[in-house]
């Protein structure tokens, strides 16, 4: 099954909140991605690049440049679900 993801949008402390086609919506945090993998540090250390999330055109990864990415799959096993709202 290929995960899809219908909206990102990165929040304050380095969460990022993501909803899927099929409506799930999880907060993935990043926090420790920044401080235990080298790949993930500039998120933390350039001015704005956090901010800058984007989707790719397929919808199955989040980017910040050609270095920093993260598949959906990923973020729908590991993110923490949210209830939905109301």
């Amino acid at each position: 099954m290929i995960i899809r993801i219908k909206n990102i949008k990165p929040l304050e402390n380095y969460q990022l909140y993501i909803e899927f086609d099929d409506n799930r919506c999880v907060e993935y945090d990043m926090r420790e991605d920044i401080s235990t993998l080298p790949q993930y540090y500039k998120l933390a250390t350039e001015s704005g690049l956090w901010k800058q999330a984007k989707l790719d055109e397929s919808r199955t990864i989040v980017f910040w440049n050609e270095d920093i990415d993260l598949p959906s799959d990923i973020l729908y096993e590991y993110g923490k679900e949210l209830a939905p709202s109301s």
